[in-house]
């Protein structure tokens, strides 16, 4: 599976995808498949949610997400995937093999965000100087 240009998108998706999971097993009569990945989804959540709110608080232009996809290659890269910066100015490419033969899958996710002021008050705020929204 090919996995590039990852961003926020991507931690939620991350999320999605193990909340499929959970489903698919609770629709298979799988309980025990399916407490296993709420439980780990719960783990996994504060820290997907620190690194979304990251992103979030620091938005870059297109092909100036050199913040961004550091982190991305980061995690990508703990998490065990061959990872590849550089792609076309600031894309990450991250590859997961499998273990046996069959179709590729590509995941794709736009890592830009525009500076705008954010008022929100929040503490993962935009810290970008734009124009106010």
């Amino acid at each position: 599976m090919r996995l590039t240009g990852l961003t926020h998108q991507w931690v939620l998706g991350l999320l999605c995808g193990v909340a499929s999971s959970a489903v698919i097993a609770a629709s298979s009569g799988q309980d025990s498949a399916r407490e296993e990945i709420a439980a780990q989804a719960k783990v996994l959540e504060p820290a997907l949610l620190e690194t979304r709110r990251d992103i979030h608080a620091h938005p870059e232009l297109g092909n100036t997400e050199h913040r961004t996809a550091e982190l991305v290659a980061k995690q990508l890269r703990e998490m065990g995937l061959e990872v590849k910066t550089g792609v076309a100015r600031t894309g990450v490419v991250a590859v997961l093999k499998g273990a046996l033969p069959g179709p590729t899958v590509a995941l794709r996710a736009d890592m830009d965000a525009l500076p705008v002021k954010e008022v929100s008050g929040l503490p993962f705020a935009s810290k970008a100087k734009g124009v106010p929204r």
